[in-house]
């Protein structure tokens, strides 16, 4: 997270920034190089140069990949402001695949959850969205696609349970959520009166803080299955805290220096700012 958090609109990490902000999250060296040796090994980045005065370069795919997240956050955002109400829909994917492919199942199954699905029994998932590219992308990648059905339906039940909120609540853990959500939002407030004090605040603060913040997102959001506000308890503590991220990115945003700017400062930003242009018409 650390650094893909830091990922400049070149595709470059500078590793003087790296360390330094490593070290104000309490991180030693001796993490940041084990980290960046696994990422190269890995295929994520390149590497160039030696010590404080190397960089990385993030790959093609290593920069993809902050796209579907960004269209979950833009989702997120849409449902805010009220741009994506329920069309009382459910998506559901079911697959069957045998012992000997046991691996691409495991990581089918994960995908799944990752995409905001919840099971409904062996080899059945239900999700509010539609997230049909997405499960077929990875059913493509893990050679898995033969072995997937996808259908949709407006009457799901399970057991004596059918209303829609009832449903939501014993499928998804939506308590552990909006805890993690009040926790961002706690962690956004002091955050948020730093940078929008008068005092200056060094390039290695202002980075430091998009770490944080965007760390804190990541750990609210990934578990989040985005429901649509129909479905839940309202209100809605995830609101609330992307409602402050999105200030503070939009002060980050405004205070970076272009040319050493991370990519995630002009991203969110944007998702931010578009969410907020729409629902202002």
């Amino acid at each position: 997270m650390l650094v893909h958090a830091l990922i400049r609109e070149d595709g470059t990490v500078g590793a003087d920034e790296l360390y330094t902000v490593a070290n104000t999250l309490g991180m030693s060296d001796q993490q940041v190089r084990l980290c960046v040796k696994r990422l190269v090994a890995e295929g994520r980045f390149t590497h160039e140069g030696r010590g404080r005065r190397a960089q990385l370069h993030a790959t093609a795919d290593t920069t993809r990949a902050l796209a579907p997240n960004a269209d979950f956050l833009r989702h997120a955002f849409r449902q805010d402001a009220g741009l994506a109400p329920w069309d009382r829909v459910w998506h559901l994917a079911a697959f069957a695949m045998p012992e000997s492919a046991r691996t691409a199942r495991d990581a089918l199954r994960e995908t799944l959850v990752h995409l905001g699905g919840a099971p409904l029994q062996g080899g059945l998932y239900v999700c509010a969205n539609g997230w049909e590219p997405y499960v077929e992308e990875a059913a493509h990648r893990l050679g898995a696609h033969s072995a997937l059905t996808l259908l949709t339906t407006t009457d799901l039940r399970k057991g004596d349970t059918r209303e829609p909120v009832e449903l939501a609540r014993h499928l998804w853990p939506l308590q552990e959520i909006a805890d993690r959500y009040h926790r961002l939002s706690r962690i956004a407030r002091p955050r948020l009166a730093r940078l929008t004090d008068p005092a200056e605040l060094s390039p290695s603060a202002l980075l430091t803080i998009a770490v944080e913040l965007a760390a804190e997102l990541t750990r609210a959001m990934e578990p989040d299955p985005l429901l649509p506000p129909q479905l839940l308890p309202q209100p809605w503590p995830g609101t609330q805290a992307r409602e402050l991220i999105a200030r503070c990115w939009a002060v980050l945003h405004e205070r970076g220096a272009d040319e050493t700017r991370p990519i995630l400062f002009r991203l969110y930003a944007d998702i931010a700012r578009e969410a907020a242009g729409r629902a202002g018409r």
